[in-house]
């Protein structure tokens, strides 16, 4: 499984058999929106989805699916703009393949309730949005979700970058490094090999914008 980061909330996970992109729509961060064609999508929320007519599958709920060799659980969450009364907005996606588990959490909530901890389960590389600015996880908000679900790997995502555009000013990734205290690596694409044994300590693993 190898992992690139596109902008935003936007990853490339992609295998032998096929590819999933996560938050295709790039646009709404001033780049390019991403080539779905014959993949998969997944949109942690509906104005980060595609939609593309010629993607294999289109995922932006919570449930159970299937492709290309990756076991795709949805958790409904409550985005961080929102209030209990609007309902659940956004999908945090538990994805596995052979034996590594990713989750990938979108602009949501850091409260996590026991039974949305169970759903999600395992967790070997969390991904999440540190950014903050009133549109997103901040750095603290982040680090809090990183203790409940415990994951061995973070990858953080939507933050500062000149090459970026977002709606409101984002803190740069440096915050939340600080703010977890972790070692970090730092490359262009994050491989991950079947049988995979990571590290007790925590590791951030900072992806390059590609």
């Amino acid at each position: 499984m190898d992992i690139e980061y596109k902008g935003g909330n936007s990853l490339i996970i992609s295998s032998k058999d096929g590819t999933i992109f996560v938050d295709a729509k790039t646009s709404v961060v001033g780049r390019k929106d991403l080539n779905t064609n014959n993949s998969t999508e997944l949109a942690t929320e509906e104005r980060l989805a595609l939609n593309n007519p010629e993607a294999k599958v289109s995922i932006e709920s919570p449930g159970e699916f299937e492709t290309d060799g990756f076991v795709i659980r949805g958790t409904a969450a409550k985005r961080h703009v929102d209030t209990d009364e609007d309902g659940l907005k956004s999908t945090i996606y538990s994805i596995k393949r052979g034996d590594i588990r990713l989750a990938i959490v979108g602009n949501i909530d850091a409260k996590l309730s026991d039974d949305q901890l169970e759903s999600i389960g395992v967790v070997d590389i969390l991904v999440l949005p540190v950014g903050g600015g009133g549109l997103t996880l901040d750095a603290m908000s982040a680090k809090a979700i990183v203790s409940s679900i415990d994951p061995k790997v973070v990858i953080p995502v939507h933050y500062a970058d000149p090459k970026l555009k977002y709606e409101v000013p984002q803190e740069g990734v440096e915050a939340f490094i600080k703010e977890l205290g972790a070692p970090v690596e730092e490359t262009n694409k994050y491989k991950v090999k079947p049988g995979a044994v990571f590290n007790e300590n925590l590791l951030v693993v900072k992806l390059n914008l590609s």
